[in-house]
């Protein structure tokens, strides 16, 4: 994390030189957008994989709330905002203040690593082709990670459909009607539904269990597109995004609380990255699959098949979710002591 994020920091800075100078050329920028992708999924990983490290399994999904918590006002709420009033006095201040905020990162990393008791085991790298297959192995022959990462990947087919043609069927001239700035209210209001979500996910989780709060995502989803394919008014979409933007974050926390807790430490950011491949995977595929719909009947349509897609996966989940305890998964020790 402390590597990669000094890259970042780099990569930001040459853009704010580019800037600066009047030099930023595109062959630049694409760049600089390839390796912050990039650096982006390492960080991720590592970031996952390192919540075992330093939290017990009782305390894990709290901890995966705050990190989502975090990634919803920074990156959702503050970001955004910050970046355009950054913007509206000069781009490099953007830029420029990416990069040192990165470095701020780095220097947080320290302080974890020197506050930090455990240490990662060190793996081996002598065959590489086995450390490729070896997270992904291991997540197919684990029945409770190969389960929920198929589901993701099923849920991300409806989500990448809808983020794709929202904007569409929002903004006007379509349907709704909203302004650039109403769409953005919008959006902003599912961050908070995802905010408000991963506060009180871990007090929900011991009081109604894991199994409900996930079907309860699932339904949020469906609420996602079904007002879109239902024709109904801007109040019933609104009222649809922001459940499911909660969902969505209960989801990952939940998911991701189940994962470390399964999968073993030295194995676990392989099995990550697997199940982002299959997970994330699916989101073009929604997307591309929706603009091929709307292109040949319309967009209503498109969200019709998203809400199929959602209720076949929603009947799903829920017989899976009735015979498979997850609360052992997601707090183990807590479970034996009861």
């Amino acid at each position: 994390m402390a590597g990669v994020n000094l890259v970042r920091a780099a990569v930001l800075a040459a853009v704010t030189i580019g800037l600066a100078t009047e030099h930023l050329s595109l062959p630049l920028i694409l760049v600089a957008a390839a390796v912050l992708g990039i650096s982006e999924t390492l960080v991720d990983t590592a970031l996952t994989s390192t919540v075992p490290l330093v939290v017990q399994p009782t305390d894990r999904t709290r901890a995966n709330a705050r990190i989502e918590a975090t990634i919803n006002v920074a990156n959702q709420l503050a970001g955004p905002p910050l970046a355009g009033a950054l913007a509206g006095v000069a781009l490099a201040l953007t830029t420029g203040a990416g990069a040192v905020l990165y470095g701020v990162a780095v220097a947080g990393i320290a302080v974890l690593a020197v506050n930090s008791s455990h240490r990662a085991p060190r793996m081996e790298l002598t065959r590489l082709a086995a450390d490729l297959t070896a997270g992904m192995r291991f997540l197919w022959r684990q029945r409770t990670i190969r389960t929920l990462t198929l589901f993701t990947a099923a849920m991300n087919l409806v989500w990448g459909a809808a983020l794709a043609l929202l904007v569409v069927f929002a903004v006007a001239p379509g349907p709704l009607g909203l302004t650039p700035a109403q769409y953005g209210v919008m959006l902003t209001a599912m961050a908070a539904g995802g905010l408000a979500a991963s506060i009180v996910v871990d007090s929900l989780r011991r009081r109604i269990g894991p199994a409900k709060l996930l079907i309860a995502d699932c339904v949020g989803t469906v609420l996602f597109v079904a007002p879109i394919a239902l024709g109904l008014n801007v109040w019933a979409v609104a009222a649809g995004v922001i459940v499911a933007g909660a969902g969505s974050s209960v989801w990952r926390i939940l998911v991701a609380t189940i994962r470390q807790n399964l999968a073993p430490v030295d194995l676990l950011g392989r099995v990550y990255s697997a199940s982002r491949v299959v997970s994330w995977g699916a989101l073009p595929v929604g997307a591309g699959t929706a603009g091929v719909i709307a292109e040949v009947w319309d967009v209503r349509t498109a969200f019709a098949a998203a809400t199929v897609l959602a209720l076949v996966m929603l009947a799903a989940f829920v017989p899976f979710a009735a015979r498979t305890d997850l609360s052992v998964a997601l707090a183990p020790a807590e479970h034996h002591a009861a």
